[in-house]
């Protein structure tokens, strides 16, 4: 009974267990749903946790009912293509001077607090800005999380100097992408502020 297909256009019956794809092609409709706005974070979290969890049919139709309705309910097809995102318009020259600044004031002994404040400034109005200072703040985290750590072994000790000029060589590499409209990513960073 589970390996005959149910015909086109009707529900399968709601004791059939579902498959994964069934699972998948469930929370993509939820996630439409929640970028339209038709649900808030919490209500988003919840049906996608029934949908990732579901065994049945049964389980999967009361999700598809509140999105669509006793009656319209679609046979767990593909959901409606999400609208494309708008293309980002090529930074201006000051939001690539700022995004350098948050890369190179660590050369200036800011390593932390330049693109902290990058972030809580020109990162509010500008994207580019705010994901150049995001980088540049995880990577002089990293680097001073293992300024602290690594001293506690031998191999840290002789590893430390090697990180320091290898934090100023990237921040350079940093700023220079940054005025020339690159996409620059770190190396080994953890990434602690999204």
């Amino acid at each position: 009974m589970a390996g005959v297909p149910t015909p086109p256009g009707q529900l399968p019956p709601a004791h059939l267990r579902v498959t994964n794809q069934d699972r998948e092609h469930v929370v993509e409709h939820v996630k439409a749903a929640y970028s339209e706005g038709r649900f808030d974070k919490f209500e988003f979290d919840e049906r996608l946790e029934r949908a990732m969890t579901a065994r049945t049919h049964g389980d999967l139709m009361p999700i598809m009912t509140e999105l669509y309705g006793a009656n319209a309910v679609p046979r767990l097809a593909a959901p409606p293509p999400m609208p494309a995102a708008r293309p980002e318009a090529p930074p201006e020259s000051n939001e690539r001077l700022g995004a350098s600044a948050a890369h190179l004031l660590s050369l200036v002994g800011f390593p932390i607090v330049g693109p902290l404040i990058l972030l809580l400034t020109g990162g509010k109005t500008s994207p580019y800005i705010r994901r150049h200072a995001l980088e540049a703040l995880n990577f002089h985290l990293t680097v001073m999380g293992a300024t602290f750590l690594l001293p506690f072994t031998v191999i840290g000790i002789v590893l430390l100097p090697f990180i320091w000029v290898g934090a100023v060589v990237l921040s350079i590499v940093g700023g220079v992408s940054a005025l020339s409209e690159g996409a620059f990513r770190y190396p080994l960073t953890v990434r602690l502020v999204k």
